[in-house]
């Protein structure tokens, strides 16, 4: 902008240098803070066989979303047909023996006392027991072949995306072998794993009871991608932390977002903003600042006309300006141009200016005077 004839620096060198400046005023802001996180599937499992043999099908297409039961993979299955068949054999056996068994125990019973003795009447009790023990066996038998007759159809046990197959039709498998065949992973939702320092929740405790940060009802938690833009689901906390890493002095929790879209996907490294409530505090403009190599945050304020530059203490952001709770107070003038050559201690030529939430200085018209 181009200052008014007024306050154009004084001719010659070493004259005031002039500068455009702002009355800084308290409000209530809302306090928030920006969290680095990972993302990670909501669930997530690998695929493996549970019986020996050679895949003879693979159902599913990758990348596709596959339903809980749906049958992924089959394999042969003629051998385990072939054990349930004598399973079945098996258990019919051993029912007739038991029916065998109680025939022979009941007419013992009748006729004991003549020509059959008392041994003998429990040497077939103990029979039918013995041969009831045999069917109970060969049932148990039949199921687990049965069983493994199932498993020939590996299921997914999710709703998820199918990833692509790590084994080809004829390929051999062994029951719960190392290597999965696939993996299924639920994406929608989705966790968001931040962390926290210990020292930070230190604080924002410090703050809420000295009453200078007002607790929201809810947290409010919103999401940056990878590609600045936001995320337009908001976010619920699913599991606060509950233990301080002792190398890192971080505490851990997840976040669970809505993932309908898949823009989501596990090991993403993204930002989560959480908004803890509302505190007081002066509204810098960001354009009116410098960050130090070491993160000090400075401005410069008018006092007497001459240039002071301060150390700010700034707890996060809010649109364009730095929430700052110490080193500046409200009612002092804060310098918005005439910054490029500005340095502490320099006299001052200073006029009073508007600056829009962008960070657009203007020349304070008489109206906007009467105004304040």
């Amino acid at each position: 902008m181009t200052l008014p004839a007024a306050a154009q620096p004084t001719p010659g060198r070493g004259g005031p240098i002039a500068a455009g400046i702002i009355l800084l005023e308290e409000a209530q802001v809302p306090y928030s803070v920006t969290l680095p996180g990972r993302a990670v599937a909501y669930e997530e499992v690998d695929i493996r066989p549970r019986v020996d043999g050679t895949i003879r099908d693979i159902i599913y297409e990758a990348g596709r979303k596959v339903e809980k039961g749906d049958v992924l993979f089959r394999i042969e299955g003629d051998t385990f047909e072939v054990d349930v068949a004598a399973a079945e054999a098996e258990v019919a056996r051993a029912k007739a023996a038991v029916t065998a068994a109680e025939a022979t125990l009941s007419r013992y019973e009748r006729l004991q006392g003549t020509g059959v003795t008392i041994e003998d009447v429990e040497t077939a009790r103990v029979a039918v027991l013995q041969n009831k023990a045999e069917l109970s066996s060969s049932r148990a038998a039949l199921k687990i072949a049965q069983l493994n007759l199932q498993r020939t159809e590996i299921q997914s046990p999710i709703t998820g995306i199918a990833e692509v197959p790590n084994v080809s039709v004829g390929a051999v498998v062994t029951a719960n072998q190392s290597d999965a065949l696939t993996m299924v992973t639920r994406l929608d939702p989705i966790y968001i794993d931040v962390e926290e320092s210990s020292k930070r929740l230190a604080e924002v405790r410090a703050m809420i009871e000295g009453g200078t940060l007002e607790r929201g009802e809810d947290l409010d938690l919103s999401l940056t991608l990878e590609n600045g833009a936001q995320y337009d689901q908001k976010g619920t906390l699913e599991s606060p932390g509950t233990r301080v890493s002792t190398t890192t002095g971080t505490f851990e929790f997840r976040i669970r977002f809505d993932n309908p879209e898949r823009r989501l996907l596990p090991g993403q490294f993204l930002r989560v903003k959480i908004e803890l409530g509302t505190t007081r505090a002066v509204l810098v403009p960001q354009g009116a600042t410098a960050r130090a190599a070491d993160g000090t945050l400075t401005a410069f304020v008018a006092v007497d006309d001459i240039a002071e530059q301060r150390e700010l203490t700034e707890h996060g952001s809010y649109k364009n300006a730095w929430i700052v709770t110490d080193g500046i107070s409200a009612g002092e003038a804060l310098i918005v141009d005439g910054l490029t050559s500005m340095r502490d201690g320099a006299s001052l030529k200073t006029v009073p200016v508007n600056i829009s939430d962008t960070g657009v200085v203007t020349e304070q018209t008489a109206d906007d005077s009467d105004e304040g």
